[in-house]
């Protein structure tokens, strides 16, 4: 216990010892007078009186670079880090592209209230308006559909089968067809994944599902991204001829297929929004989406692939990319569950006389006067029974 005591009692005294010399060094302005001490100046920067505190000196502190900012503030970086942001170039010794960049300067992209870095920019608008009014346009697209379904049901003939069948689509037809659509439908599942898995997979199986749907997913869209770009290109060539727009569609169009007026919208082989879905779906996205897939891809010779050439093919491809599923799901639902007959013809490739007279009634027309053959390749004639005709 004394022990205690005595080490209490010499702390005290050394505290109080401290005290004491502290005093003694620190010297005591007299009572009325303020001492200041003006501010150190570094070499080479230029100092001005401060207008608020005359007799003061301040320094511009924005002016410094970093060994002058060392000099005053060891260990404070904002001089760096100001050249940084300014997005200019600096030495590196790597080769790659943009080594000596180490952030981007600022950019704006639309609707977007302030500048900021590009990848913060790109970042905002790819995962704010983008992702939420995409996610959102193929939810109206699915609800729609689902309504359309329950409530006004498939699209059925009103007349019984005849039991005659007409060639609709070629074998070679069909290929193209459902080459196009199955790459087209696996690029659309991995790129959602990829877009909105974080949202939806992500806080629901976590981390490492979600890692590996997004890793597999990402690797599976860039082979399958060039496959599905040829084949387009062979399916324009394929079906273009029978797709090109005439008066009779854009009657069709504002007739809404026969969902306004009395009697039947008149329709060729496709009709008017079957042309629609052809010029601008698969066309018009389809080259966009394409194109763009292409630079992400790093596959267009002497294209510079930066940053900010990458960011903004990335917003134009995921733009283009949401915009034809939505109209895809259309498309899909009608070749499917939403008409009778429709999926028949282009997984067989044959319709009924009924179903063409009903639907394409002038493409029927010229099939029963012999303008149109009935029969289009020698399977087809095995098949219906008759003599190929020229096409």
């Amino acid at each position: 216990m004394k022990k205690i005591i005595a080490g209490l009692a010499l702390g005290l005294s050394l505290l109080a010892a401290g005290a004491a010399i502290a005093e003694i060094k620190t010297p005591v302005p007299a009572e009325g007078i303020v001492v200041s001490t003006p501010p150190q100046v570094p070499p080479g920067v230029a100092s001005a009186p401060s207008p608020g505190f005359p007799g003061i000196e301040s320094d511009d502190i924005l002016k410094q670079n970093q060994a002058q900012r060392n000099e005053v503030q060891p260990g404070n970086a904002s001089p760096t880090w100001r050249v940084i942001k300014e997005g200019t170039h600096n030495y590196s010794s790597l080769p790659a592209l943009e080594a000596g960049v180490l952030i981007q300067p600022k950019a704006q992209f639309p609707g977007q209230a302030r500048a900021t870095t590009a990848g913060e920019a790109w970042r905002q608008y790819r995962n704010g308006p983008l992702t939420t009014f995409g996610g959102w346009l193929l939810i109206a697209a699915v609800v729609g559909l689902a309504l359309a379904y329950f409530i006004g049901g498939k699209i059925r003939m009103k007349a019984p089968m005849t039991g005659r069948l007409i060639e609709r689509f070629t074998s070679f037809e069909r290929i193209v067809h459902w080459t196009v659509a199955i790459t087209f439908v696996t690029l659309a599942f991995t790129g959602i994944a990829i877009l909105f898995g974080k949202y939806v997979v992500l806080p629901i199986f976590g981390h490492t599902l979600f890692g590996w749907i997004a890793y597999a997913g990402k690797n599976i869209h860039n082979f399958v991204g060039p496959v599905f770009a040829v084949s387009l290109l062979v399916m324009f060539v394929t079906y273009v001829r029978d797709n090109l727009p005439t008066l009779t569609d854009l009657k069709w169009m504002t007739r809404l297929g026969g969902l306004i007026g009395k009697g039947h919208a008149h329709a060729g082989r496709f009709n008017g929004g079957e042309k629609v879905w052809f010029w601008f779906g698969v066309v018009v996205l389809g080259l966009i989406v394409s194109a763009s897939g292409f630079v992400l891809d790093m596959l267009v010779p002497g294209l510079v692939y930066s940053r900010g050439n990458m960011q903004v093919a990335n917003l134009i491809h995921l733009v283009a990319a949401v915009l034809v599923s939505a109209m895809s799901l259309g498309h899909i639902y009608l070749g499917t569950i939403g008409m009778e007959g429709a999926y028949a013809a282009m997984r067989h490739g044959y319709v009924d006389d009924t179903w063409a007279k009903e639907h394409h009634d002038l493409w029927y027309d010229d099939v029963a006067s012999g303008k149109v053959p009935r029969v289009r390749s020698p399977e087809g004639a095995a098949r219906v029974g008759a003599p190929v005709k020229a096409v």
